[in-house]
């Protein structure tokens, strides 16, 4: 595996959680794959789980692990082409980049959408240049339009809290007060299509998802709808993707209180499990009793973010 951006990148699913699972029963068996070898974490945006568990999973794998802050400890980097380089950026990324190579043997690369350009977003510029530029397997961990990483990760946790073949598993929106990317909600979409699940969307009109990541996932504009029944919530927050309204991208078009998840909401559900990516918003997204209900699993989900990776990381390097 070269590069692992999206779903497809893992292969069959029914493989990668029986790896997951034999990683989690024994987190170190595969040591001797990262022996003398180095991943190179590069973060353009804070993080506190992708940053946590990544650099413990390279380490369980034997890894030495590089961590680069490039907005705290780097040259500030332009990423645009034909710019004239007189402001406050003294690196440009097509130089860095190579470098960066030099000195590594994997790399992990995070960078949000800026939300002001959605082509821009969308065509993952700045990862991209990674995957040409670096000569070395790049992996994402969130960039502007997925977050590969957490969803396989929340997958895995549906797989060991589901109480049926075939759980029905719902993605809300929910609001908050600042404008975030698409990048969680669009890589659930894609995983959970995949998955062997009955998967429902409920945001409200205007913020439908990318197509492609959306697939084939029943979308229902009435929230209580959508929960009725289900096993799963997953609970987040999206800025307007501007897919029904180009001019709408990026911003806050709704700030609609009543889609915060609180027992009122959990009760119209099959005594669903609650989840979320982490951080969240209290109050917001969810309310104290639910979060800190015994059917919320936010922390066994951060949890597998340890074991997601680790599958990631160990299938690049059986791969050199």
């Amino acid at each position: 595996m070269k590069s692992f951006i999206n779903v497809q990148d893992i292969g069959p699913l029914e493989k990668a959680l029986a790896e997951a699972k034999e990683i989690k029963n024994d987190r170190f068996k595969y040591q001797h794959l990262g022996k003398n070898k180095t991943l190179l974490m590069i973060f353009f945006n804070n993080s506190l789980r992708t940053r946590l568990s990544t650099q413990k999973a390279a380490m369980n794998l034997g890894m030495n692990v590089i961590v680069l802050d490039v907005n705290a400890g780097a040259w500030k980097l332009e990423t645009e082409r034909g710019v004239i380089m007189d402001g406050d950026k003294s690196e440009h990324l097509l130089e860095a980049i190579p470098v960066m190579g030099c000195y590594c043997d994997l790399i992990g690369v995070r960078s949000f959408a800026g939300l002001s350009d959605r082509d821009y977003d969308y065509a993952e510029t700045v990862l991209n240049q990674f995957i040409k530029y670096s000569g070395k397997p790049v992996f994402a961990m969130e960039t502007a339009t997925v977050h590969p990483l957490q969803a396989f990760a929340d997958l895995i946790t549906i797989e060991e809290y589901k109480k049926k073949q075939r759980p029905k598993v719902v993605l809300t929106w929910a609001p908050h007060c600042r404008a975030l990317p698409q990048a969680v909600p669009n890589s659930f979409a894609e995983w959970m299509n995949a998955a062997d699940v009955d998967f429902v969307v409920t945001h409200p009109e205007g913020y439908e998802l990318d197509p492609k990541f959306v697939g084939n996932a029943r979308v229902e504009y009435d929230q209580r709808k959508a929960f009725e029944g289900a096993d799963f919530i997953y609970a987040k927050n999206w800025s307007n993707p501007g897919v029904t309204n180009p001019a709408d991208y990026g911003k806050i078009t709704s700030k609609d209180m009543s889609w915060t998840v609180d027992e009122q909401h959990m009760a119209w559900t099959d005594h669903a499990k609650f989840m979320h990516c982490l951080p969240v918003r209290r109050g917001l997204i969810v309310t104290d009793n639910v979060i800190e209900s015994p059917d919320s699993i936010v922390i066994p989900e951060a949890a597998n973010r340890e074991i997601s990776c680790s599958v990631v990381i160990k299938r690049m390097l059986e791969s050199m």
